[in-house]
């Protein structure tokens, strides 16, 4: 496992998870999210990836027009970054944990299909595939994506010409990725990304990381992230097990202790440790040569 010595550094702005009172940078609306990846790609990042939120409530959403918006508000820019929308939205069962049969309120469970109209719409660069399910944290919140749900958006992410990052948060789940690379359900080069520090999925530990890397197909393009105050130290480990790495507000708040990041600072700090050791940011057309993604229009 050589170090990388050419580096992707992706964006991920703002995420799903319940952190908008918890930072003003937190970007929300599409005018936000907008503006917040062109900041990033400015920083140097090559990749943003984009979830989108109620405008109104900062909840998350999965509204098709909403990711419209964003992407054609960073297109009217000129900025030149690999758009990477997320296709995970829609998979949240919140089980009543007295009488499992009853969902509670946070439920959004839709099929595999049904998580992709906005990629059918707007044909992004790529779009995520989550691949499997998971007991998302504590309490009965439950992230579901069967195999059999794997196999359709699989399917038609490949026939639209999309490229899915597989994200994967356990062992399992990169078993089972690979399973679908030899049905022929997607197309080389794979692109994964190492989920690590999710509870309850693989912690944030160096030596499960290298096991990871262990297990992907020969050929795969593959980065890694970790939440919170891992983030930074993640780049570096990533990095030097020959990855690219993944910054942004979705995984983490802070710069340093007590002081709150914006994505472009966190994107900054991406390129510096990334240069201190040697290796050189790569630019949104080397990634996506090394991505196998279309030259940009």
């Amino acid at each position: 496992m050589p170090m990388n010595d050419s580096v992707i550094i992706t964006c991920a702005l703002t995420g799903a998870g319940d952190t908008v009172g918890r930072s003003p940078h937190v970007p929300v609306t599409p005018e936000q999210i907008a503006r917040s990846a062109v900041e990033a790609a400015e920083a140097g990042a090559a990749v943003v990836h984009i979830h989108v939120r109620d405008p109104e409530t900062g909840a998350p959403a999965r509204d098709p027009r909403l990711y419209r918006e964003v992407v054609e508000r960073v297109k009217e820019t000129g900025t030149d970054v690999v758009i990477n929308l997320t296709a995970g939205m829609g998979g949240d069962l919140v089980i009543d944990p007295e009488n499992p049969l009853t969902h509670l309120p946070g439920t959004d469970l839709v099929s595999g299909l049904d998580r992709l109209p906005h990629v059918e719409d707007l044909l992004p660069d790529i779009c995520t595939l989550d691949c499997g399910s998971l007991n998302f944290g504590d309490g009965s919140n439950l992230y579901v994506s069967t195999p059999d749900m794997l196999r359709t958006g699989a399917k038609r992410i490949q026939e639209l010409g999309v490229r899915p990052e597989l994200e994967i948060f356990d062992t399992g789940q990169l078993w089972f990725a690979k399973q679908l690379l030899a049905e022929g359900l997607l197309d080389d080069p794979t692109v994964f990304q190492l989920c690590m520090g999710i509870p309850w999925g693989a912690p944030a530990d160096p030596g499960v990381l290298a096991s990871m890397v262990n297990m992907l197909p020969e050929g795969a393009q593959w980065a890694s992230f970790a939440l919170g105050r891992m983030q930074m130290p993640w780049v570096a480990q990533s990095i030097l097990l020959g990855g690219n790495v993944r910054v942004g507000l979705e995984d983490n708040l802070y710069l340093s202790r007590g002081v709150k990041a914006t994505n472009g600072q966190l994107v900054e700090r991406a390129v510096q440790i990334t240069e201190l050791l040697g290796a050189k940011v790569a630019t949104p057309d080397e990634a996506r040569q090394r991505l196998g993604l279309k030259p940009r229009a």
